[in-house]
């Protein structure tokens, strides 16, 4: 089993910044790769990026892409999620997961293990 623990959530202003940590503990060897997902109310779970564990190789989708950056520590067995340039369409509750899926994945469905969520909040 692997343990997750989301950080760094809260209410901002457009244009500002955040950046959201994920903390994981157990067996965590066993994954490899990291995402972070973000849900809506009322919309479908959203992949927003990931992380390979060994290579540090990333993904992002267009809609964050320039604007989020992951990055991970090793050492301490978590990953972060820096989010500038945030929008109100940011707005959701943001999720990390972590699979052990061989290579880096987008489904939501090869993720196993799954934080509680932290909420982000955009006003405008």
């Amino acid at each position: 089993q692997v343990q997750l623990v989301e950080s760094g959530g809260g209410l901002v202003q457009a244009g500002d910044s955040l950046r959201l940590s994920c903390a994981a503990s157990g067996r965590t060897f066993t994954a490899t790769t990291m995402g972070w997902f973000r849900q809506a109310p009322g919309k479908e779970r959203e992949f927003v990026s990931a992380i390979t564990w060994s290579s540090g190789r990333t993904y992002y989708p267009d809609s964050v892409k320039g604007r989020f950056t992951v990055s991970k520590d090793n050492a301490k067995n978590t990953v972060y999620l820096q989010m500038n340039s945030l929008k109100p369409e940011d707005t959701a509750v943001y999720y990390c997961a972590a699979s052990r899926y061989g290579i880096l994945t987008i489904r939501p469905g090869q993720y196993d293990y799954w934080g509680q969520g932290t909420q982000v909040t955009v006003s405008s």
